[in-house]
């Protein structure tokens, strides 16, 4: 069964492409390859996220509100409007972060968010009370798809510990004029492609040994938002098509 309910710290780190290499040599010491990955350890991630007309969500995340949280819709490699994607609400909370999804067909999360199917009844998902959370949350902040944002993901798992996660981002693209998830991962980079995103996911603390590696290494943290890079970036571009002329094509 796909885990539904998250709760973990999450430590961010921005890594040029050659301390990666370095680190991820080290990490297959103590650490495997997740296994829903290919043999690399990799899969691509796409996910639609969701903004307030006032950007609410936005102003909440670049100000590191105490508490904040997000609304997005993702799928995992590839997807057809058959096939299921995760509707997700991303909450952070005194630095702990907490996470609540449920599974939707991708055909039913685009009528549910087009008005086309307010049943919830009718629609196919896994879990009915986290949607009725998704929803809520929808309507208290009137959100609307906003863009999507796409890249590739290593991830390690702990050995001996299985709740320690180590994922490494790369080829972070994002789009606002393509609001389809299932067209794949394709966009504008909004962060230079030889950089990289690090992540430790824990529930408690970073273990010594990897805390050990990170210092020795030289990775210092770094708090990135995907969101609001994203937003930032499309917004410029938004701002140029406006003066060619262009506007966006919002589905």
């Amino acid at each position: 069964m796909v885990k539904e309910i998250f709760s973990r710290y999450e430590v961010k780190y921005l890594l040029p492409y050659e301390l990666y290499e370095k680190l991820e040599k080290e990490l297959h010491k103590k650490m495997k390859l997740d296994s829903y990955a290919n043999e690399d350890g990799r899969y691509s991630i796409i996910s639609l996220y969701f903004d307030s007309p006032d950007k609410k969500i936005y102003y909440e995340t670049r100000n590191k509100a105490r508490f904040r949280q997000k609304l997005r819709l993702r799928i995992y490699d590839t997807a057809s409007l058959d096939d299921y994607a995760f509707f997700e609400v991303k909450k952070k909370y005194k630095k702990r972060t907490f996470k609540r999804r449920t599974n939707i067909r991708l055909r039913d999360a685009y009528r549910y968010l087009s008005g086309q199917e307010t049943d919830m009844n009718k629609l196919d998902i896994s879990n009915s009370q986290i949607f009725k959370e998704i929803e809520f949350f929808k309507n208290q902040y009137n959100l609307h798809p906003e863009n999507v944002v796409s890249y590739e993901r290593q991830a390690f798992v702990g050995i001996d510990d299985p709740d320690l996660r180590v994922t490494f981002d790369f080829n972070l693209k994002c789009r606002g004029d393509d609001l389809r998830i299932e067209n794949g991962a394709y966009g504008t980079f909004f962060t230079d492609p030889n950089l990289v995103i690090l992540e430790v996911k824990v529930n408690h603390s970073v273990p010594l040994w990897l805390s050990r590696v990170l210092s020795e290494l030289g990775c210092e943290k770094k708090s990135v938002s995907k969101f609001c890079t994203s937003a930032d970036v499309l917004s410029e571009e938004d701002d140029i098509g406006k003066d060619d002329g262009k506007q966006s094509i919002i589905v």
